[in-house]
């Protein structure tokens, strides 16, 4: 095996009286090195280091002190629990793929209360899709309430009852051939289209917005607020409205509700006409003129709201 030096007897070969030893490349050695580390400690490590511990006794009081209320946000029952958050998106899921499975089960076999799970199945993927969206590019933002379950209000899970209930009745107790059948496609087809429409615009409006989208209205513009003009902004200029309302539309459409289906249109436009209204004086505020020019070449979406 040739040598890295030339021996001293000008040979390229070592001398018959030199003895070699093999050695292991440094990166195998650390690796045997670890291995042996670990089955002779049992696996403990180093006594002497703590994983991502934090050396306490080398740092300021008022940094130790904001170490310690960063972790305890984290906490159970805290705004960022980590197991509020874990265990709202297990129960969603599960719901989610129990009340999918059931709903294509009951459509399988021709019963029209297949749109009963379905109401649950497109509920759980709503508020699912809150809190994934604001995570994704609003980390800041992202708590136990991004998933909006009772951060609504009373009122929000009112009707939504409400509608589940006129819903399962209805399909229960009343004839399922009281409209022509190819009305019935038609309006089954288009409330299909609301909800798949205004779920992507909606999630596409948080994306695009970031860490200037908010669930709740900011009545002070901070340093970071920038006023976003560009993707689905450049034609709405409150697209998670608009996605939300026809959303909501689409819905009581599928579910084949009538009394749901007037009340969700008065209400969501009244919800939504004083917000827009109360939202754009204080965006006015914020950008001046930039927001008013913004205002005149976009529309809302929403029927009578200008």
């Amino acid at each position: 095996m040739a040598s890295d030096n030339s021996s001293s007897n000008g040979s390229a070969l070592p001398s018959d009286y030199e003895t070699t030893t093999w050695t292991p490349p440094t990166h195998r050695r650390n690796i045997l090195n670890q291995a042996s580390s670990l089955v002779n400690g049992g696996g403990l490590g180093d006594p002497n280091y703590s994983h991502g511990a934090i050396p306490s006794q080398n740092q300021p009081s008022d940094i130790t002190t904001a170490l310690d209320l960063y972790e305890k946000q984290f906490y159970p029952t805290q705004p960022k629990s980590l197991s509020g958050i874990a265990l709202r998106a297990f129960l969603l899921g599960i719901t989610l793929a129990f009340s999918s499975t059931f709903s294509i089960y009951l459509l399988y076999i021709g019963h029209s209360i297949w749109r009963f799970p379905f109401s649950l199945a497109s509920l759980c993927l709503f508020h699912f899709l809150e809190f994934y969206t604001t995570a994704l590019t609003n980390v800041p933002s992202a708590t136990v309430s991004s998933f909006l379950l009772a951060s609504n209000g009373s009122a929000y899970m009112i009707a939504h009852l409400a509608s589940m209930t006129e819903c399962l009745l209805a399909h229960l107790f009343l004839p399922t051939n009281i409209l022509p059948s190819s009305l019935h496609s038609a309006i089954l087809g288009l409330g299909l289209t609301l909800i798949v429409l205004g779920q992507a615009i909606r999630a596409l409006a948080m994306l695009t917005a970031g860490t200037n989208f908010s669930h709740f209205v900011r009545r002070h513009k901070s340093q970071s607020h920038k006023l976003v003009t560009t993707g689905i902004y450049a034609y709405f200029r409150h697209p998670s409205y608009f996605g939300y309302f026809w959303w909501g539309i689409g819905t009581q459409l599928v579910y084949g509700n009538t009394i749901c289906l007037i009340a969700f249109g008065v209400v969501l436009w009244k919800f939504f006409s004083k917000r827009i209204e109360g939202e754009e004086e204080l965006l006015v505020r914020f950008f001046g003129d930039e927001y008013v020019a913004y205002r005149k070449r976009t529309w809302v979406g929403i029927p009578l709201i200008k």
